[in-house]
Order: C-alpha cells, then structure tokens, then sequence
C-alpha cells in the first residue's frame, strides 16, 4: 500500500471499524478487548469462537456484531436433536415441478450466529466444517456458494458443563480466534441493570456499515504487509508449539495463516501498512490457544493450555527491525 490511496483506505477502515464498534458498546459494556477481537476475525474473514459460562453476554456479542452490519443473519440453535440438514440446507421433491430443489439451511448467511455450538451432537457440528473453510456448501453432489462476507459467531459453555460435547479439533481450528467474555466488572454491571431492564438495547441497534463496505475493507486489509522477518516469527511460534512435549498437539499450518491474517487486520486497524512482530504475539493466545492439546503430563500437574503456550511464546526470539 504505502501510497496516499493507501492512507486514505486505512483512514476509510478506521471509520468504519470505529463505527461498529460503538455500536456494539452501546450493548456490550465494558469490554473493549472482546469487541474488539471480533472485528478483528471479521475484517481478517475469520470466524469466531465465543466460550464463557452462562449469562455473560455471548449471544448478545454476536447479535449486536450481526445488527452492526446491513447484511443477511442466521441464528442457528444448537440442540441436541438438530440435524445436519437443518444447517447445510436439503432437497426437497417438489410435487408440481415433479424435480427435486434445494432448500437453504442456516448457514445461507453473511453472518451465522451459532448459539451453544457444542450442545448438538459431533455429526451435526461437522456439517459446519465444509462452509467454514471453503465458503461453500454440498448437498447431493451439487456444490452452492456462499456469498461473502461470510462469518460464523458460535458460542459454547465450558467442556464441563452438562449436556456439552467438545468440539471436534478440526472443527476448532477452523475458527480463527477464541474469546472469552468474562464477568463484567461493577461498574459496567451497573449500568447494564440501567439499560437493560426498560428494553431491550439490541432492539434499538441502527446498521451502521453493509455488506458490500466489508468486503472492501476486507480488501484493504489483504494489502496490509507481512515482511519475510514478521513470515518467520509467526512460522517459528507455532513451529515451537509442535515440538514441545508439554503439547500432543501443536498449532496447524492453517493456524499459521490465521495468525497472520488477524495480525494483518490488527495493522490495518492500528493505521499502518504493514505488521509488526507485536502483532503476531498480542494476538498469539485467541488464535492458538484453543487448537493445542496439553500432554497428559501437562495436563495431570494443572497446567492450562495458556499457560503452556505463555511459556513457548518466550522462547522464541521477536525479531527488532525489518518489518517493511
């Protein structure tokens, strides 16, 4: 980029991130760093992994991003008794027409809000993978695209929760980044018993960007760019997560590609053209976290998955210089 249209198109994401992101404030208080990681994955055409406990706000996160943008939204809710189809979509044999024709399930959406995704079983949580990596769906040998920007927002209970299955790993790793919400703290609780109990606020939340500005955004962002010295760090981050015993699973190649995209999108939100190292490292934890596996020796002496990964990150050396 470097150019003055390359300024101004930065200048044109930051208005329009800037935007979304107050209005999702205006629901969700308190809480900057999670809005902020969504539109973030958004941006970076990730897709995004809510996991907290019960009633701290997950639906309510991924309905004000849906809101936020001018584009078609899905709610799916996964239930125990939801079938494949119900997502993906089926053919259905049409009486008058004597022809088989395809009805579109959930996921015909720019934006797929997956409510409790690890309450249904893994059969029907596979249906996801397809459209997740390829932006398409296959029913009945006969492939339909999906229409970008496409995104899916799930949310999902702690593992130990009743009635809960962990999410297969090639599922996780096809989302770019996990977040937690978190309890909110007094303050933020406090105003929310404010604005929350007269109305709902959801209901008051305006468009404020559409579709067709999101995939121009997300256009500016894959200009943003990565040095072969910022290639590397990122290379060598999850290469060491795979060589570590503390790990039965490292971060996968698409991890890689995930954590330069978002660091690409961190840039572009930041005004600059080009990623630094920090990028890559601030944003390490929501993108590679949920992919690992602690060992059994890990995980026996109560150590967590971000702990372990806190501990490979300081092994490998951040480069100083070269980033353009």
């Amino acid at each position: 980029m470097g150019t003055e249209a390359g300024g101004a198109d930065l200048q044109t994401l930051a208005r329009v991130a800037g935007r979304v992101r107050e209005n999702i404030e205006r629901v969700i208080e308190g809480k900057p760093d999670v809005v902020n990681s969504a539109i973030v994955v958004l941006l970076a055409e990730g897709h995004l992994l809510i996991e907290d406990v019960p009633g701290v706000g997950k639906t309510m996160l991924s309905k004000s991003l849906a809101r936020s943008i001018d584009s078609t939204v899905r709610r799916i809710q996964f239930t125990p008794d939801l079938l494949p189809s119900d997502v993906t979509g089926v053919s259905v044999f049409n009486q008058n027409t004597r022809e088989f024709e395809f009805r579109p399930g959930g996921v015909f959406a720019n934006i797929v809000v997956g409510d409790e995704i690890n309450r249904a079983s893994p059969k029907t949580q596979s249906a996801l993978l397809e459209c997740m990596e390829e932006r398409q769906v296959t029913v009945d040998n006969t492939t339909y695209q999906l229409e970008a920007p496409f995104m899916v927002i799930a949310t999902q209970n702690p593992i130990e929760m009743e009635g809960t299955y962990a999410l297969p790993e090639a599922q996780r790793d096809r989302f770019m980044a996990r977040v937690s919400v978190g309890y909110p703290v007094e303050a933020a609780e406090i105003a929310m018993l404010d604005s929350h109990t007269g109305h709902n606020p959801l209901d008051d939340l305006e468009p404020v960007t559409d579709a067709a500005e999101i995939r121009k955004l997300i256009g500016i962002v894959g200009q943003v760019y990565v040095s072969p010295a910022v290639q590397r760090y990122a290379v060598a981050i999850t290469g060491a997560t795979r060589r570590t015993e503390d790990l039965t699973l490292g971060a996968s190649p698409r991890a890689t590609l995930h954590l330069v995209r978002a660091a690409k999108a961190v840039a572009a939100l930041d005004g600059r053209d080009y990623v630094l190292p920090d990028d890559v490292l601030r944003l390490a934890r929501s993108v590679l976290a949920h992919r690992l596996l602690p060992s059994v020796e890990a995980a026996m002496s109560g150590r967590s998955t971000s702990s372990i990964l806190d501990a490979v990150l300081g092994t490998v050396p951040v480069p100083d210089g070269a980033t353009r």
